[in-house]
């Protein structure tokens, strides 16, 4: 089986392009099978059935893991054993009617416009970790990056005589997002007046850097969201991730085509994006109020 394993995860890597961290995702959740298989008396994936799956899929529920877990793991063993179908290692796919667990997507908890706008303006630009940071909230919030895109952005990524930034996506697909103005003052800010400071004369590829003049981690990008959060008086634990769901949902909200923000975020499959035109419940009272006419006095 492992043989196998290691050539799936080499044709993720090589031929799908697939980021490293989502191929250790996948090694993950197929090395968990691959240790309940041998537990079976199971070493080959020729002798893999349905029934071996299922039991497989049961023992992650009793272990307790959600359904979004679950889903996430069958869903790497399908792909896995699909691989072994197209190569005619296995001559039939015992993922085949196997049932995943249901389980329902959550909508994101977003932030309103005034939290996002009281904790873009936080930062004090006038120092260089306040004009990195200014700029750093102002692409999370006006352009909907994700945290990896956005700490590993280069300074030739940054287009800002043409308004656009192109970032480095999931599986290093790039794409092409504009830019507003005040993300473009923003940058500019920052690249006059703070990063040469913080670089310490030190050359750098990467636009947002850290501590010791090195690029910003993820970790630091965090740890700076958090605090700016704090100081803007958002009480909830607050992600980058956050402000990309702001960034959603507020376009949609403004009347932004759907094909359009998925483009924008960069999203394979238009169901993700669809996720963002939820109506939250203060929302939707106040269309009742205003519009139906039981909700008016």
């Amino acid at each position: 089986m492992d043989r196998w394993l290691d050539q799936f995860l080499d044709h993720l890597r090589v031929e799908r392009n697939l980021a490293a961290n989502t191929v250790e995702a996948y090694a993950r959740d197929l090395q968990e099978l691959a240790r309940h298989l041998d537990s079976q008396n199971v070493g080959s994936p020729k002798k893999v059935a349905t029934v071996h799956l299922a039991r497989w899929l049961r023992s992650l529920a009793e272990r307790g893991q959600c359904a979004a877990s679950q889903a996430r793991a069958l869903s790497a063993v399908r792909q896995f054993f699909v691989f072994l179908l197209r190569e005619g290692k296995i001559d039939a796919n015992p993922v085949d009617g196997l049932k995943g667990p249901k389980h329902r997507r959550p909508l994101p908890v977003v932030l309103s416009r005034g939290q996002m706008l009281a904790m873009v303006e936080a930062p004090d630009a006038k120092s260089p970790r306040g004009a990195r940071d200014r700029a750093m909230l102002e692409l999370l919030y006006g352009s909907g990056l994700r945290a990896s895109e956005l700490v590993g952005l280069r300074l030739d990524d940054l287009h800002l005589n043409l308004g656009v930034v192109r970032p480095k996506g999931k599986g290093s697909k790039e794409r092409v997002v504009p830019l507003g103005k005040q993300s473009i003052a923003a940058i500019d800010h920052y690249l006059s007046h703070g990063r040469k400071n913080l670089l310490k004369g030190r050359p750098s590829v990467f636009v947002f850097i850290g501590n010791r003049a090195k690029p910003l981690t993820r970790m630091g990008l965090f740890k700076i969201v958090r605090r700016y959060a704090t100081v803007a008086g958002i009480p909830r634990s607050i992600s980058p991730h956050k402000l990309r769901h702001a960034f959603a949902t507020h376009l949609l909200q403004g009347g932004a085509d759907l094909r359009a923000v998925q483009e924008m975020l960069g999203h394979a499959d238009i169901s993700t994006t669809e996720i963002y035109t939820h109506v939250d419940r203060e929302d939707l009272q106040k269309v009742v109020d205003e519009h139906h006419p039981l909700g008016r006095e």
